[in-house]
């Protein structure tokens, strides 16, 4: 070979085929994106659905507000156009599937929405997005997007009739424009990705879109998953052979057989009366046909209402000291309670060395003494040597 192309090698490569004439591996559109048929399309768009639609669900429980994620629109996308269409930071959301699937897929919110959700989650209205994004909102949110992909794990776990489980969300704040390279927040978004928008509302709190990306292979594998769980991977029914036609027989007359006599029966044997406990009459009388018992009538019976004897009576004392001295020895726990108090989160963390928490009890004002969680007593505190402790002044009836 000279290392020059025929011309029918060159027109095999500007007609969009390689040398062998092969179908190229992956269709591509006119900007070099690899395209998904329309079956898978719909096949992921399914699957995300139904994740989301749980997810949602189990939002719904976490900020007590509804929720409602649309239908999703599935396509494919390269980092450099992604980041054309999403210039402010948004929060990015890692989760990897440890057991049934091999891969891992990100959610994206954008900022506000993550503010909202942490406000909600921690019993604010979801009006309080001031300040900047911090640590306690990304491990809000790390929390509640574990708890929604943990639903949506159990939902593909029974679509895809596998057990599928993932690991701990790991949430971060991306600022799109100083991430030139997708590889530096997930290896796969250096080259082609499946991405899949779905618009979400949160009451009037919330509308904007969340999006989940996926690698190709990764979304192709769960393509094929799903349809094989559809159609149950049964291979096709090999056809029936022909049924080979009936060869004619000569006729042979039949041989008529004598009928068989039936063999003489024995006798029925006569009871024993002694074997049957009636016994024998006695000499001189004639033996008697059995009578049948007669029924009495109903109105001739003498029926009368059952007496019990009452309860208690000088005896019971004794009983219920004997039957209580059988767990006399039962350890029971006993707490006494100086006072309680309510805190919202933040105000937890912020506790430090030395923080004084106010409680509900006033100064001098008896404290409760609880057995097995069981409120029977209150009283007043006192120090026994080096000890505190605790002198019972009045018991709760």
């Amino acid at each position: 070979m000279d290392g020059m192309l025929s011309q029918d090698e060159i027109n095999a490569l500007l007609s969009g085929m390689d040398i062998g004439g092969d179908a190229p591996a992956e269709p591509a559109s006119s900007e070099g994106l690899i395209e998904l048929s329309d079956i898978e399309k719909d096949a992921i768009g399914e699957i995300a659905n139904i994740s989301m639609g749980t997810s949602a669900t189990t939002l719904y429980s976490l900020v007590n507000r509804k929720v409602n994620i649309t239908t999703p629109v599935v396509s494919v996308a390269t980092w450099e156009n992604f980041i054309d269409d999403h210039e402010r930071p948004c929060v990015f959301i890692q989760i990897r599937y440890t057991v049934g699937l091999d891969g891992a897929n990100i959610l994206i919110l954008r900022e506000h929405d993550v503010k909202v959700i942490t406000d909600l989650m921690m019993g604010g209205d979801g009006t309080n997005t001031e300040g900047e994004l911090g640590e306690l909102h990304l491990s809000a949110i790390s929390e509640a997007m574990n708890q929604m992909m943990g639903s949506s794990a159990t939902s593909l776990s029974s679509m895809l009739g596998k057990m599928i489980d993932i690991s701990p969300p790991d949430a971060s704040l991306v600022n799109m424009l100083d991430n030139k390279r997708g590889g530096d927040i997930a290896p796969f978004l250096d080259e082609q990705f499946v991405k899949i928008e779905f618009r979400m509302q949160i009451e009037d709190l919330v509308d904007s879109t969340i999006m989940q990306l996926y690698p190709i292979d990764f979304a192709k594998s769960l393509y094929e998953i799903f349809i094989g769980n559809q159609t149950g991977g049964a291979e096709p029914e090999p056809e029936p052979a022909p049924t080979p036609e009936p060869v004619p027989q000569p006729f042979v007359p039949e041989q008529v057989a004598p009928m068989p006599q039936p063999a003489p029966q024995p006798m029925p044997m006569q009871p024993d009366p002694m074997a049957m406990g009636y016994g024998m009459p006695p000499m001189g009388m004639q033996p008697q046909m059995m009578a049948m018992p007669q029924m009495v009538p109903m109105q001739s019976m003498n029926i009368q209402p059952a007496q019990f004897q009452a309860f208690g009576g000088s005896g019971g004392g004794a009983v219920s000291q004997e039957n209580i001295g059988l767990i006399m020895d039962v350890p029971l726990e006993v707490t006494v309670e100086l006072g309680r108090t309510k805190k919202s989160i933040a105000e937890i963390l912020d506790f430090t060395p030395g923080t004084i928490i106010e409680l509900d009890k006033i100064a001098g004002e008896p404290i409760d003494v609880l057995v097995n969680g069981k409120f029977v007593a209150k009283g007043e505190v006192v120090v026994i040597e080096e000890s505190f402790g605790i002198r019972v002044t009045e018991i709760v009836k």
